[in-house]
């Protein structure tokens, strides 16, 4: 994980009042897709980063990153 501050997520409409995996999913690929389509400094890609830092557990971080590079991730990861 890069230093930084951390803080909670914010409140997103697309997920009240539910489990909080597909949050942290979506916002790892989202997070991916912004970097393909915006380059990896931009700050909407970082904000991505930020969000499944903060959600998501490191293990499923690890093994998307592990099934990312190996090819078989099971979504999408480019912006087209």
């Amino acid at each position: 994980m890069s230093e930084g501050i951390l803080k909670t997520v914010g409140f997103d409409a697309r997920f009240p009042n539910t489990n909080q995996s597909k949050h942290c999913f979506v916002n790892y690929v989202d997070y991916f897709r912004c970097v393909d389509a915006k380059g990896e400094e931009a700050t909407i890609c970082q904000e991505f980063k930020r969000n499944y830092q903060s959600l998501c557990p490191n293990e499923w971080i690890g093994k998307w990153d592990d099934q990312r590079e190996n090819g078989n991730f099971p979504a999408k990861l480019t912006a087209n």
